[in-house]
């Protein structure tokens, strides 16, 4: 088959949608698929396109037998709703231009977020006459209006206008866990247009390793401690301060360790909640290279998945485990 990928997250971006996209389309590419992929300029999680990228209107790249076709987008650092909507405004307009730079597809698969993205999906699968696969990893604006990023009442029309389009226009729905399949048939979605595909691991790459002689745990002074790890993206779900105000009350036995790791604009905040709290017990720490995730993994005595309690059928932590 010839599989055109919509995904605004790929590689080199190393954690979210990014490795999951780049891990699928490989895969289908080594099935012997044709598969090429519409994405942006890499610039998460820092949200900064990445050195090597900039400058750059377009670009096409080819890497392990999938074509990956760039596009400009306009971002900026600090995350709000007017540069969201810049963001995702500015990949809809740039990516059409590559989605039609290339054969016809025989099935479009289109990942949300973000959700404005269904519009030149859908005018694609017109042109093109063929299916839509909506993989759907998380549910907008539901996620956005709990957090608070999204307050505005005219945008939360807009935007739950565009989720009833994305829903309607999509031959199958691809949902990763089952309260999400609940949250679109109580919307109205058709119970057997949705699949429950929950996301993966390679567990040729993750896989158990012993704690002795831990590179991780040595260069980080983790030895004979009892290390509790979080690894990942650090925004407004996930609320970490519950985890150091649970180190702050543990800080009296010095042989448990809080470790954090994740982009370092969002440790800094998080540094200046420990200062406050005076927690001397949690270690902030930069994302490590891909190629050490399973020994830093391996570290963990406990490995911890956070969420703030009404966070609930719309956003789904995904943790290789």
């Amino acid at each position: 088959m010839r599989i055109l990928i919509y995904s605004y997250n790929y590689h080199p971006e190393p954690i979210g949608i990014a490795p999951l996209m780049t891990e699928l389309a490989e895969g289908l590419a080594a099935r012997g698929h044709e598969v090429r992929v519409i994405t942006g300029m890499p610039n998460y999680p820092e949200r900064q396109i990445y050195e090597e990228y900039r400058g750059k209107w377009y670009l096409t790249e080819k890497k392990n037998g999938v074509t990956i076709q760039r596009s400009y987008v306009w971002v900026r650092p600090q995350p709000g709703l007017v540069t969201r909507v810049m963001l995702d405004g500015s990949f809809v307009l740039t990516s059409i231009v590559q989605a039609f730079r290339g054969w016809r597809p025989d099935v479009i698969l289109l990942t949300v977020p973000p959700l404005p993205v269904s519009v030149p999906a859908a005018l694609l699968s017109w042109f093109h006459s063929c299916p839509v696969v909506l993989n759907l990893q998380d549910i907008l604006p539901e996620a956005a209006v709990h957090v608070g990023l999204l307050t505005n009442k005219i945008a939360i029309r807009v935007f739950e206008a565009l989720e009833k389009f994305a829903y309607r226009m999509a031959h199958t729905i691809s949902v990763i866990t089952d309260g999400f399949t609940e949250n679109l048939v109580g919307k109205g979605v058709p119970a057997e247009k949705i699949t429950c595909i929950p996301n993966w691991v390679d567990v040729n790459f993750i896989q158990p390793l012993p704690k002795e002689n831990n590179s991780f745990r040595i260069a980080h002074q983790l030895e004979d401690k009892f290390v509790a790890l979080y690894s990942g993206n650090i925004a407004l779900t996930q609320g970490l301060e519950t985890v150091i105000d649970a180190a702050n009350r543990l800080k009296h036995i010095p042989e448990i360790v809080f470790v954090i790791v994740g982009e370092e604009k969002a440790l800094r905040q998080l540094q200046r909640y420990c200062d406050a709290k005076e927690t001397t017990n949690v270690k902030l720490l930069p994302f490590q290279p891909r190629e050490k995730l399973p020994e830093m993994l391996a570290a963990a005595d406990a490995g911890l998945i956070v969420q703030k309690r009404n966070v609930i059928s719309f956003n789904m932590p995904s943790k290789p485990r």
